[in-house]
């Protein structure tokens, strides 16, 4: 999942989670200020029914009684407005006939559902009635009891849930949209970061990164900066290393070869002198017909040994592109193998391009990923047909590129994770000539393709 769905979900959790915290939290205080809202009411109306307690006192001029009687008349306007909705409030002692006082209980609130008319009072409790004395230095002057409605309790518990709660969804969808927008932004230089790192898998380590706002992201494109000047710096040393390897490999390989024909070649010959002496006075006797047999069978073998010894210097001395040119050698080497054998697959040669000028070790590269393609197709493979193609691209990408196809069959992946030492000697060439190798699979085989920059 990308990094800002991540952190958009993660967000969306959070809010989520707040969003029932404080529902909860709605609920509890939604339901317990009903009893904040009784106790106030009793506290209100026993202030005033102090008031005209004392009033009616003074009036009678009687202050050592310790009940008026008859009680005061408090059920008026203005006590009604003392008491909040959805609250009794009684006089304690209540007169004969005497009804609680009761605020506006029809169209407070609205009507809950079922499942949490039952569940509030559950978990939080009933509510209890509120007891007010009506006066505190005189115990006769009766009390006030303020008792809600529990119906019109939950709903207004109800109501205030729903007012809460909306205004949360909508403070929550609010955070929630900025918030992702705001991660967007923030994240969107990400993408020219993963951008540069493809490049730079690609082999173009020369990436330079915009610079960004905010410190943590410029830290990183400093150092994706750095990685690709020290991959690039590393990548030129090894194909300098590459080169220098294949330099002194293929001296060596010269050397062998002067050595071989100057000690193997010339004690081959002198064996094969003996053998024809031996032979020939072995024919002038004619007395030991076995002697001469076995020289000439000593010639024949010296013969094989010399030939297999030409097939070997032949492979060890310079290519023959330093010798025909790469188009010469190309042909020369198809030839070879069309003549080994006749029972021997197709083989087709395919020449794009002005080869002419192609020389050096761009022309050896070529030369040995093609003939490397060639024997592996030959040796490995039920290939019918091989296709060898060479074209030169010229213009801003002056480049050559080989490709070997076969109709074989195999397995490309497991081809391409092969460490032997023909894939792995046409990998270090090509890399060192600052190319790229491929292998895929093909329409009914594999397709092994080379790119070797010459302007390089």
């Amino acid at each position: 999942m990308r990094l800002v769905l991540q952190l958009v979900a993660r967000l969306l959790l959070i809010v989520v989670l707040c969003l029932g915290a404080a529902t909860v939290w709605a609920t509890f205080d939604a339901y317990r200020s009903v009893d904040r809202a009784t106790a106030a009411s009793a506290q209100r109306v026993a202030k005033a029914l102090q008031a005209l307690y004392w009033h009616e006192l003074l009036l009678r001029s009687n202050r050592m009684r310790e009940h008026l009687l008859p009680v005061p008349d408090w059920r008026t306007i203005e006590t009604m407005k003392l008491i909040s909705p959805g609250v009794c409030v009684e006089f304690q002692p209540a007169a004969a006939f005497e009804k609680p006082l009761c605020g506006q209980n029809q169209g407070i609130g609205k009507i809950p559902p079922r499942w949490f008319a039952a569940i509030v009072p559950t978990f939080l409790g009933s509510h209890a009635e509120v007891v007010r004395p009506v006066s505190p230095r005189a115990a006769a002057a009766g009390t006030v009891v303020a008792t809600p409605d529990a119906a019109a309790a939950i709903s207004l518990a109800w109501e205030y849930i729903l007012n809460v709660v909306g205004v949360a969804l909508l403070m929550s969808a609010a955070i929630a949209l900025l918030a992702s927008l705001a991660i967007a932004h923030a994240l969107a230089p990400a993408r020219a970061i993963v951008t540069a790192l493809q490049r730079m898998a690609r082999g173009q380590y020369r990436t330079k990164l915009p610079r960004f706002r905010s410190m943590e992201l410029a830290m990183i494109g400093e150092a994706v900066g750095e990685l690709g000047a020290r991959l690039e710096e590393a990548t030129e040393q090894r194909a300098a290393l590459t080169r220098r390897l294949i330099e002194i490999r293929d001296d060596e390989r010269r050397a062998l070869a002067r050595e071989l024909h100057d000690e193997f070649g010339q004690n081959l010959s002198a064996i094969l002198a003996f053998a024809n002496t031996i032979e020939t006075a072995a024919a002038r006797e004619s007395k030991d017909n076995g002697t001469a047999q076995d020289a000439r069978m000593i010639s024949q073998a010296t013969h094989r040994i010399m030939a297999s010894l030409r097939d070997t210097l032949k492979r060890l001395r310079n290519p023959l592109p330093e010798e025909l040119g790469l188009e010469a050698s190309l042909v020369n080497l198809v030839d070879r193998w069309r003549s080994q054998s006749a029972a021997q697959p197709t083989i087709q040669l395919d020449l794009k391009g002005d080869l002419a000028d192609i020389s050096g070790p761009a022309a050896t590269t070529a030369y040995r990923v093609a003939q490397e393609c060639l024997t592996n197709a030959l040796r490995h493979s039920a290939a019918r047909e091989i296709s060898l193609h060479i074209e030169r691209r010229s213009g801003g990408d002056d480049a050559l590129l080989i490709r070997v196809e076969d109709d074989g069959g195999g397995d490309a992946e497991r081809v391409a994770r092969s460490a032997g030492f023909g894939l792995t000697g046409i990998r270090e060439r090509v890399a060192a000539a600052g190319g790229s190798l491929s292998i895929l699979p093909a329409t009914r085989g594999l397709s092994v393709a080379a790119t070797i920059p010459l302007a390089a």
